[in-house]
C-alpha cells in the first residue's frame, strides 16, 4: 500500500494481457480482493489485450433505461467486469484493451461511491454493427454490381442470394452468439470522405440481389437491374435494433468518472448512467478503429444519462460514429392512472423503459398535463413508494403507487392525460470542449430544470439539430422543462437543419400562460450553414440570440413561436467572429 492506497495488479490473479485466455474470472478475483482492502484501491491493468468471454461473466437481473423494458428475454444482463458496492475504487489501464465477446455489458458499476475508470480501451471482438465499404461498382453482362469489403472482425457466410453475419462462436458450444441476415433491421450510410452519416429506409445494399459471390473478405453483389450503383466509397452500416444490454452501465452510484478512455465500440446503448449523483465523462474518445475498416463506434447512443442528480460534466470528448444521439440527458415521465386524496397510481408508459425506481421517499414530484407539459400540481414530497426495484420481479415493473406528504389539489380525480416528473432527480449539466462528427441524428438532447451550459464544442456535419431541447409525454416520455440554458462559444459547421432546436411535444400551447421552457441564451457561436433558420424555438419564456456569427444563404436566421420575450441582436457574418476567451466561458 502506498500513499495513493492499495494497488492490485490483475495479472497477479491470472489475467492474461496477451489475449490467449479468458481474463474474466481473474478480473473478478482481483475486484473481490479490492473489496476487502481498506482505503482507496486501484485495480491496475498492465498494457495488453484482455479477452472477456460471456461464459464466465457475472449475471444480474437489471432494468436499464431506454432499452428493452420488461421483455423477459433480456431480464438478466451478462456483465464482463462487474463492480458492486465499491468505495474509492479506480480501474486503471495504461495501454490496456478490454475486448468483449458476444452480447454483454463490458463494465457495470452498481451501488458504488467514488469510482473512476481511467486509461483503458473498450472494444468488442465482433461488433454488432457490420460496416460494409463499397470499393468497386460497375455493370457486367447486363447486371449492375458492387464489391464491398467486410472488416476482419465480422465473420459471415453466403447462403444463396443472402449473407449471414455471425457474432463469433462460443468456445463451449461452438454456436454463434448471434446471427443476422443481409441488411438486418436497420441501415445507415456513411461517407468517409465527406465525413457525413445519415439514416436510410430499408436495406438498400441487399435489395434486388441476383447473385452473391465471396472472395475472402470481399462480397460481390450483382443486382437484377443493369444500373450501376452510385455508392462507390460509401459505407453501409447495418445492425439489429434490440438494445438488449448497455455497453457500460453506472446505476445507483455517487461520484463516477470515466476518464481518458478509448471506446472503440459499445454494444446496445453505449454508456448508461441512471439513478446516479455526480457523473463525469472526461476526455473519452468514442471512435471505431479506422484501420480495421470500421466506422461505427456504437450500436445506438454514446451517452444515455437518465434520472440523475448533482452535476453532470462532459468535457474534452470526441463523439464520432454513433447510431443514435451522442448525448441524451433526461428524466422519465410516469403516467397517472388513478388519483386519490394523497395518492397517485402510476404506470411506465414507454415500452423500452420500465422497472426503474425513479421515485424515492423524500423526492419532490410535479403533476403535469401530458398534452401541454404544464404543471397542474406540485412540487409535492413523496412519503411512500410501492414500486419496482429495478433488480427483480417482486413488483410489477410497469406500475407504482405513491403516497404524498400533503393532499393533492381538488379537480385531479378522474382527469385524464396526467403524468408525473421527479423534480429532485434533475442534474446541472456542463458540456464543454467536445467534438461531434459523423452523427446521423442530434448531437445533444437535454431536458433538465437545473443550469445547463453547452460551451466551446464543435458540431460538424450533424444530420439533425446540434442541440435539441424537447420534453415530451406522448412518445418517449423524456422529461422535463429547462429553466436556465446557455449555449455559448460553439462552432456549428456544415449545418443542414436548425442547429439549436427547441421543440417540446405540446399541443394547444400558443396562448398566454406559463411556457414549458424558461430562459435559453444562444450567444457568441459560429453557425456555418446553407439555409436558415439556425435557431428554431417554440414554447419558451425567454429566448436570447446575440453576438453570433451566422451564415444564412436564404431565409431568417432565427425562427420562434410562443416565445414571451425574445432578444435577437448583434448577430453578423462569420468573418467578424472570434472564439471567446476561456476566461469568458
Amino acid at each position: 500500500m502506498d500513499a495513493a492506497g492499495t494497488i492490485i495488479d490483475v495479472t497477479e490473479f491470472g489475467a492474461d494481457p496477451n489475449g490467449s485466455a479468458d481474463s474474466t474470472p481473474a478480473i473478478a478475483a482481483a475486484l473481490a480482493a479490492a473489496s476487502t482492502a481498506a482505503g482507496p484501491v486501484t485495480v491496475d491493468f498492465p498494457p495488453g489485450r484482455y479477452e472477456l468471454w460471456p461464459e464466465s461473466a457475472s449475471r444480474r437481473e437489471l432494468d436499464v433505461t431506454n432499452t428493452v423494458g420488461d421483455d423477459e428475454r433480456f431480464r438478466v444482463k451478462t456483465i464482463a467486469v462487474l463492480i458492486e458496492n465499491a468505495d474509492r475504487l479506480t480501474l486503471r489501464g495504461d495501454g490496456a484493451l478490454l475486448r468483449t465477446h458476444g452480447r454483454q455489458t463490458a463494465i457495470a458499476v452498481l451501488d458504488s461511491t467514488d469510482v473512476t475508470i481511467a486509461g483503458i480501451a473498450i472494444d468488442y471482438a465482433v461488433p454488432t454493427v457490420v460496416d460494409a465499404t463499397v470499393v468497386e461498382t460497375g455493370v457486367e453482362d447486363g447486371h449492375g454490381y458492387c464489391v464491398v469489403c467486410i472488416p476482419e472482425t465480422n465473420p459471415f457466410r453466403v447462403e444463396g442470394r443472402s449473407v449471414v453475419w455471425t457474432g463469433g462462436a462460443s468456445p463451449e458450444t461452438g454456436q454463434p452468439y448471434w446471427e443476422g441476415r443481409d441488411g438486418m433491421a436497420y441501415t445507415q450510410m456513411h461517407d468517409p470522405v465527406a465525413q457525413r452519416t445519415w439514416r436510410v429506409d430499408g436495406s438498400p445494399l441487399f435489395e434486388g440481389v441476383e447473385r452473391l459471390r465471396r472472395d475472402g473478405r470481399r462480397l460481390r453483389i450483382e443486382y437484377a437491374t443493369a444500373e450501376e450503383p452510385d455508392t462507390r466509397g460509401l459505407v453501409f452500416q447495418m445492425r439489429d435494433t434490440v438494445r438488449d444490454h448497455p455497453g457500460v452501465l453506472f446505476s445507483e452510484c455517487t461520484g463516477v468518472v470515466l476518464r481518458d478512455v478509448q471506446a472503440h465500440y459499445l454494444h446496445g446503448l453505449g454508456v448508461v448512467a441512471q439513478l446516479c449523483r455526480d457523473v463525469t465523462i472526461d476526455r473519452v474518445t468514442f471512435r471505431a478503429p479506422r484501420k480495421q475498416g470500421r466506422s461505427s463506434a456504437a450500436f445506438a447512443d454514446f451517452l444515455q444519462l437518465a434520472s440523475l442528480e448533482g452535476d453532470v460534466v462532459i468535457r474534452g470528448c470526441v463523439f464520432d460514429g454513433p447510431h443514435d444521439d451522442p448525448i441524451n440527458v433526461h428524466g422519465s415521465y410516469l403516467a397517472v392512472t388513478a388519483v386519490g386524496d394523497d395518492t397517485l397510481a402510476l404506470s411506465y408508459p414507454h415500452p423500452e423503459t420500465s422497472g426503474l425506481p425513479v421515485l424515492r421517499v423524500g423526492d419532490d414530484i410535479e403533476v403535469v398535463d401530458a398534452r401541454t407539459l404544464r404543471r397542474v400540481a406540485g412540487p409535492l414530497a413523496v412519503l411512500t413508494v410501492d414500486g419496482p426495484s429495478g433488480r427483480d420481479r417482486d413488483h410489477d415493473p410497469r406500475t407504482a403507487t405513491i403516497t404524498l406528504a400533503a393532499p393533492l389539489p381538488p379537480g385531479l380525480t378522474g382527469r385524464e392525460g396526467l403524468v408525473v416528473e421527479n423534480v429532485t432527480r434533475t442534474p446541472a449539466v456542463s458540456i464543454a470542449g467536445n467534438r461531434f462528427v459523423n452523427v446521423p441524428t442530434r448531437g445533444i438532447l437535454v431536458t433538465t430544470r437545473r443550469p445547463v451550459r453547452i460551451e466551446s464544442n464543435v458540431f460538424d456535419g450533424i444530420t439533425m439539430a446540434g442541440v435539441f431541447i424537447a420534453g415530451d409525454a406522448v412518445d418517449w416520455y423524456e422529461s422535463g422543462p429547462v429553466h436556465d440554458v446557455r449555449i455559448r462559444g460553439n462552432r456549428f459547421l456544415r449545418v443542414d437543419a436548425p442547429a439549436v432546436l427547441v421543440a417540446p411535444s405540446t399541443a394547444g400551447a400558443g396562448g398566454t400562460g406559463a411556457r414549458v421552457h424558461g430562459r435559453i441564451v444562444v450567444e457568441e457561436n459560429l453557425f456555418e450553414t446553407a439555409a436558415g433558420p439556425v435557431v428554431d424555438a417554440h414554447d419558451v419564456a425567454e429566448l436570447v440570440v446575440r453576438a453570433n456569427a451566422i451564415d444564412v444563404a436564404e431565409g431568417d436566421a432565427v425562427r420562434s413561436s410562443a416565445v414571451d420575450r425574445s432578444t435577437v441582436e448583434g448577430n453578423g457574418p462569420h468573418q467578424s467572429w472570434t472564439v471567446p476567451s476561456a476566461s469568458r466561458l
